[in-house]
């Protein structure tokens, strides 16, 4: 028993992992259809989203990215040069980069946004109609009718 619930679980994590890596694959090949790198277009997105303001420090942006401050200010300078954001001094602390978008960075942003959103869409439905067939899967083979709802593990 302890060993098919092993297989169950390793299944399931290698199913998850590999829509998870397909959906990044979707996204670096569109970031790069649309001219730039996936990282700017991570950058871009934590700028345009993860402070909920529509503009982000350089410790924000490395939190966000989960990179070193270092790294993400070579980030930004490579994205000033392609003209995707620029760069200012915070008006209250002139110690703090504060970066923002440009309209070319913008415009590039709704465009990836509009086709990841669509694309989480399709994953979200690909996942329930997966999780609901293991569902019944497992409960047709205890000897039960498959339930019409899926159990949700809180872990």
């Amino acid at each position: 028993m302890h060993r098919n619930k092993s297989r169950g679980m390793f299944e399931e994590l290698a199913h998850f992992r590999h829509k998870l890596r397909k959906f990044l694959r979707f996204s670096e090949d569109a970031a790069r259809a649309c001219g730039i790198t996936p990282q700017q277009q991570q950058l871009m997105l934590g700028i345009a989203g993860f402070t909920g303001t529509g503009r982000a420090n350089i410790s924000e942006i490395a939190e966000f990215l989960q990179e070193k401050h270092n790294s993400v200010v070579g980030l930004v300078d490579r994205a000033v040069q392609g003209g995707l954001v620029r760069r200012a001094e915070d008006t209250e602390d002139r110690r703090v980069v504060v970066v923002t978008l440009t309209q070319r960075g913008e415009d590039i942003l709704k465009r990836l946004s509009l086709l990841h959103h669509e694309e989480v869409k399709r994953l979200r439905r690909d996942f329930w109609s997966a999780e609901a067939e293991q569902h019944a899967e497992r409960t047709t083979s205890r000897g039960r009718e498959p339930s019409r709802s899926v159990e949700h593990s809180a872990n």
